[in-house]
C-alpha cells in the first residue's frame, strides 16, 4: 500500500492496465456478483431525491423491485446495496439494443433528469474503496469477467488509476488525484 493523502492505495492501481470493454463484457459486472452496488449514505438520499426523473428510464422489472421495497437494502456486513432482481441485475439495470446492461440514473443524467451520475462504486470500479478509521483504502479488485478491459489495458499501456481519473477526482479531489499522479510516476522505474 501507499499512502496518498489521506488514503491508502494498493500497488494494483498502479501496476495494473485497465479500460473497459463494456461491448465485450456486455455490463455483466451490472449483472453478476454476491450483491449490488456498494452505496455511501449520501448517496441514498441523493438517489431518492433524484427517483421522480430516474423512473422514466428504469426497466418494467426494475420498478416492480423499487416499487415493492425500494432500492437498497443491508448487506450481510451491514453496508448499504443496490437491491437486485432475482435474475441477478441491479435494479438500475437496463438493456440497449445491442443487449448491454446500462444504468438507469446514468441514462437520467445523461438526458439532464437527475443531477447524480451513478454510485460512486461504480463509477470507480474496478476500485474498492472502503473507509477505514481517517483513511480510505482504494484496492482493485480483480474480476475474470474484466479480462477484455485487461487486455485492452495492456495493450494501451492504460494503468487502472488513469483510466479511472474522472471516477478518483470526483471520489477524492483533483488535488489528491495529481499527488496520486506525482506518487505514480515515482513509483513507475520500479515495474
Amino acid at each position: 500500500m501507499v499512502i496518498v493523502g489521506n488514503a491508502l492505495v494498493s500497488e494494483d492501481i498502479f501496476e495494473r492496465k485497465f479500460a473497459c470493454q463494456i461491448g465485450k463484457c456486455k455490463g455483466i459486472c451490472c449483472v453478476e456478483g454476491d450483491v449490488g452496488a456498494p452505496l455511501e449514505s449520501a448517496e441514498i438520499t441523493e438517489i431518492e431525491s433524484q427517483l421522480p426523473g430516474i423512473r422514466p428510464f428504469m426497466s418494467p422489472e426494475g420498478l416492480d423491485l423499487l416499487d415493492h421495497g425500494g432500492f437498497h437494502e443491508t448487506d450481510e456486513d451491514g453496508e448499504p446495496v443496490t437491491r437486485c432482481q432475482e435474475s441477478g441485475e441491479c435494479v438500475f439495470v437496463v438493456y440497449t439494443a445491442q443487449g448491454v446492461a446500462s444504468c438507469a440514473i446514468e441514462q437520467a443524467h445523461a438526458q439532464s433528469q437527475s443531477s447524480f451520475r451513478k454510485p460512486i462504486s461504480c463509477h470507480l470500479y474496478p476500485i474498492r474503496a472502503k473507509k477505514y478509521g481517517a483513511y480510505t483504502a482504494m484496492n482493485y479488485h480483480n474480476w475474470d469477467i474484466c479480462s477484455d478491459a485487461c487486455q485492452a489495458g495492456t495493450e494501451g499501456n492504460i494503468a487502472v488509476h488513469e483510466f479511472l481519473k474522472d471516477a478518483l477526482i470526483r471520489k477524492m479531489g483533483p488535488e489528491w488525484y495529481q499527488e496520486l499522479c506525482e506518487v505514480y510516476a515515482a513509483w513507475k522505474p520500479r515495474f
